[in-house]
């Protein structure tokens, strides 16, 4: 099977802020990602041959994309996968270029959710049957279960346990309070997490993200191409997607303490990147933090801690900005937000200008090789993506 290893190339880039955009129509946040994309790459929107739109909102179709950006007459296909909806609208865009049926596309991925009465059924447009609610909604109880379940499997006392996943939430906080465009740019301390209001036990307010609004947009096109244009760009490296049938649940051996959607989803990735050892070779990551429990078990699911062990990495360190693989740079979904269909793209926004440089005060040193994850729906489905500087 041939992969994307170095046949696709991201030349812009551009993102939002996040928040709660009262003053910001979906139109608007658009315009002000894809030109951003736009301007960075050195582009104009008449380059764009295709187009892939991103939005969980049911209303949302590919004139959402093109409407504001005055396309002219080119292909835009909309997609949505719940939390994956920007890694999927990039996946659509690179496999395209990869393909050799454009030179040029766009990848956006817009939420404007604030203004509505939108829940989990809503988001999709569609009503829950009795096939999609055999877990407990909303899934912050699906992450207390895993939270409850790993500290018992490992031995951690519940109290031990929440100062493992408080000393996460602090992590994220402090990165996004350097990121101008997060949404929540507070530091908090250990004490304020444990100490804060509880959502579903073990889990407070502050092991939780929040929904927000915002839009991220890449612009991608062959190596070829971008090695003609600029100096400056960045190379797919590989690619994994897993969803999951809820497997798991069926087995009597499944102990609850991690996601397999997580651990498949990234063999493919680092099997096609040709990554043996993903906590020596890759630099910097950006995961899918929407519980902090998550990130505790992502951190083992994606290699970059032993198995049971990310509890010890948590308190060397090592995935802060400082140490030696640092996760979340830009916040996390914790701190700079989650508007759903933006936040895969905003993941890769994060890696691409850290690997470009760019990054400012929380600019890891050094970085080649980055990782985006993100994990949408129960049962899940994951997406990874290796990113890297060209050889």
């Amino acid at each position: 099977m041939e992969g994307i290893r170095d046949k696709v190339a991201i030349i812009g880039m551009g993102c939002t802020k996040f928040g709660e955009l009262w003053d910001k129509s979906a139109d608007d946040l658009v315009v002000d990602a894809c030109y951003e994309a736009f301007e960075d790459a050195g582009v104009e929107t008449k380059d764009i041959q295709a187009a892939w739109f991103g939005s969980c909102f049911s209303g949302f179709q590919g004139s959402a994309l093109a409407t504001p950006l005055k396309l002219e007459y080119i292909p835009v296909t909309r997609v949505e996968n719940l939390c994956c909806t920007g890694t999927e609208a990039i996946r659509g865009a690179a496999y395209a270029v990869a393909a050799g049926a454009y030179d040029m596309v766009l990848a956006c991925g817009v939420e404007k959710l604030k203004d509505h009465n939108v829940g989990f059924g809503k988001v999709r447009g569609l009503p829950l049957d009795s096939s999609q609610i055999h877990l407990d909604l909303p899934p912050t109880n699906f992450f207390a279960k895993l939270a409850v379940r790993y500290f018992y499997h490992y031995g951690i006392s519940m109290e031990e346990g929440r100062r493992i996943l408080a000393q996460i939430a602090v992590k994220n906080h402090h990165n996004g309070t350097l990121c101008p465009k997060a949404h929540l740019r507070r530091e908090v301390s250990i004490e304020t997490v444990l100490n804060a209001p509880m959502i579903s036990y073990p889990l407070g307010l502050y092991d939780c993200c929040g929904l927000s609004e915002g839009g991220a947009a890449a612009v991608i096109t062959t190596p070829e191409i971008a090695k003609s244009l600029r100096t400056e760009y960045i190379l797919i490296k590989g690619f994994g997607i897993s969803s999951g049938a809820a497997q798991a649940e069926l087995r009597s051996d499944y102990d609850y303490t991690y996601i397999p959607e997580n651990v498949y989803c990234a063999q493919q990735a680092y099997k096609e990147a040709g990554i043996k050892n993903p906590r020596q070779e890759i630099d910097v990551a950006e995961v899918h933090d929407c519980f902090t429990i998550h990130e505790l078990s992502i951190y083992e699911s994606l290699g970059f801690s032993p198995q049971g062990r990310a509890r010890e990495d948590v308190e060397a360190g090592t995935f802060t900005l400082e140490g030696e693989l640092p996760v979340n740079t830009d916040g996390g979904l914790k701190s700079f937000g989650h508007p759903l269909a933006a936040s895969g793209i905003r993941m890769i926004y994060e890696i691409y200008n850290q690997l470009l440089e760019r990054a400012g005060p929380r600019q890891v040193k050094n970085a080649r090789i980055g990782l985006s994850h993100n994990l949408g729906g129960l049962p899940p489905n994951c997406a990874v993506v290796i990113i890297g500087r060209p050889d």
